[in-house]
């Protein structure tokens, strides 16, 4: 119960970030696309990084880690 609890938490975060209209910068990409990896949002992970490359936001290799962990975890083997 504590971990789905967090997990709301983490969604909340980033929906708030987005709805704030906050520019996307790598380091915020970066913070989120982990709390996607830790919480196994595979699918908001990839579109954080779809969003950073419409953007033309420089990605790096730590985003791209965590995404396709985040892929990984949810058994998304296609879209890591």
């Amino acid at each position: 119960l504590a971990q789905a609890n967090q997990h709301k938490s983490s969604l909340a975060v980033l929906d708030c970030l987005q709805q704030r209209s906050l520019e996307m910068d790598v380091y915020l990409a970066s913070a989120s696309i982990t709390i996607c990896r830790r919480i196994s949002a595979w699918n908001q992970a990839v579109r954080i990084l779809r969003e950073m490359a419409d953007s033309r936001v420089e990605r790096d290799t730590i985003m791209y880690n965590a995404a396709v962990s985040a892929c990984e975890k949810g058994h998304q083997w296609v879209q890591a």
